[in-house]
């Protein structure tokens, strides 16, 4: 029997302590926060309740995966809601799209809400993202990443073709969707790795195709019971949890991960230890030695992931007919992406944003019916004083709330009368919540030809130190990190 020592209890950390647990290994996980879940966070206001991370679930036959091979099914520990009405966007034109949760009614959507023809259009560019899907699912996305695999499929005339690594995703897109809002609609999936889809590579296709093919879900109650039901399954499999402890350090002895150090001094010996950390962190400032420096080096030279502007809103009283998620575009898609990376000048807020909002119909998350607890997301730039923009500064955060809710009133969704509580988080809250550096939500960025399959990898250069999470190898989001938990026991092996 291994001991293991789980940094981070983020979903990818106890996905991680969960598989590793069923191998009969010894784990312990060590959070720093107060409660486990990481970026999938909770907030309770006056009786309501806000989730603070992920919205929807995507590819959920990972989690029943997870779920059948170590105990329990899903569907016994933790029922999902398929969404009727996956999103509603709202286009800069005014045209409002109910995009169905089931792929077989999208088509006709597409064609009522946007014109004759576009259904054809979007279903042509599906047939191309699910062959990305096919080739990239095994090698990219549930195995670890090698350079020696990439070489394999450097030498496969038709794969390379299919995945188009020379092109991005909006040079893709313009290939298959001569409708712009067809193609805002697809420039929208670079953000899901918090990238810009004029540099994000066309392999970023396979994500819409993935979230039409499988379905966007909802847990009732709030998609906060995930990281509860992995907790609950980490502990049945011998799991220790321990909130409140911060690691400082990982020890390395004669090349080897053999434990971590605590912020209060003391020591936790380990024969394997499991980073669900930013890998950016681990390596500057948690791992000694030049192989880590040498890792953090290639990661500081990578462009960070977009962050986000959060409001937590409680509205005493929803609009009828509000969709649980909806996406208001921007008027200028391409000056938000400059404003948020720093092109054409310093990274600073966006003027007229995209606005996320997630709304979801649930009495178990507000005090009494009628009431509404939204999630109201915007991409931002990173929390970069020296550089780019300080989101301490003194007013920014509680002024750019307020645009904010003008601009939603703008694009005719206007609920200032109806709030009634407000939580305002900033790049700079994420930051110190998450220890992710700027509140980068997704670590690095996808932007360039091969960034996506260049994060850093399950396996460290330290012998006996792994990495789950957002930041690693496959990537962000809830399915992702699921599956990099997966790759990382598989790597390790039984006890």
């Amino acid at each position: 029997m291994s001991r293991v020592v789980v940094v981070g209890a983020g979903v990818g950390g106890l996905a991680a302590a969960v598989r590793l647990g069923a191998l009969g290994h010894d784990v312990t996980v060590l959070e720093q926060a107060d409660e486990v879940g990481g970026k999938l966070g909770t907030e309770i206001h006056h009786g309501f309740v806000f989730d603070t991370g992920p919205s929807l679930v995507t590819m959920p036959h990972v989690f029943e995966e997870l779920f059948a091979d170590t105990g329990a099914p899903l569907r016994e520990v933790l029922p999902l809601q398929r969404l009727d009405v996956a999103c509603r966007y709202r286009f800069p034109d005014g045209t409002v799209l109910d995009v169905p949760g089931d792929l077989r009614d999208v088509s006709a959507a597409l064609d009522a809400a946007l014109g004759p023809g576009r259904g054809d259009q979007w279903s042509s560019f599906l047939r191309r993202a699910e062959r990305i899907w096919d080739v990239t699912r095994g090698p990219f996305l549930e195995a670890p990443i090698s350079f020696g695999e990439m070489v394999r499929l450097s030498r496969r005339v038709d794969r390379v073709l299919t995945v188009a690594p020379w092109r991005s995703l909006r040079g893709l897109g313009r290939a298959h969707l001569d409708d712009p809002r067809l193609r805002m609609m697809l420039d929208r999936y670079a953000t899901y790795t918090g990238s810009d889809p004029r540099r994000a590579p066309a392999a970023l296709a396979a994500v819409p195709w993935a979230e039409q093919a499988f379905g966007s879900w909802y847990v009732p109650g709030g998609l906060h019971r995930i990281a509860q039901a992995l907790l609950a399954r980490a502990q049945e499999h011998g799991a220790s949890v321990r909130t409140g402890a911060e690691v400082v350090e990982v020890l390395v002895e004669q090349g080897r991960a053999a434990g971590v150090r605590l912020a209060d001094g003391s020591t936790v010996v380990a024969d394997l230890v499991v980073a669900n950390t930013d890998a950016g962190q681990l390596y500057s400032r948690l791992v000694p030695g030049t192989r880590a420096g040498r890792q953090a080096t290639r990661i500081r030279r990578s462009t960070p992931s977009l962050s986000g502007f959060v409001l937590l809103l409680g509205l005493d009283e929803v609009p009828s007919g509000t969709p649980h998620h909806q996406v208001l575009f921007a008027e200028d898609y391409d000056a938000e992406f400059d404003a948020v990376f720093g092109r054409r000048g310093r990274a600073r807020p966006v003027d007229r944003p995209t606005v996320y909002v997630s709304a979801p119909d649930d009495p178990a998350l507000v005090p009494h019916p009628g009431a509404g607890a939204w999630f109201v997301l915007v991409n931002a730039p990173r929390h970069d004083p020296a550089g780019g923009v300080d989101w301490d500064e003194p007013g920014l955060a509680q002024r750019h709330a307020d645009h904010v809710l003008t601009v939603m009133a703008d694009r005719g969704l206007d609920v200032r009368r109806q709030v009634r509580h407000r939580t305002v988080l900033t790049p700079a809250d994420l930051a110190r919540r998450t220890l992710t550096p700027g509140g980068s939500i997704y670590g690095t960025s996808s932007n360039g030809a091969a960034a996506a399959f260049l994060r850093p990898a399950n396996r460290s250069p330290v012998l006996g130190l792994y990495l789950v999470g957002g930041s690693a190898h496959p990537g962000g989001g809830l399915p992702l990190v699921t599956l990099s938990a997966r790759i990382v026991a598989d790597l390790v092996g039984p006890a």
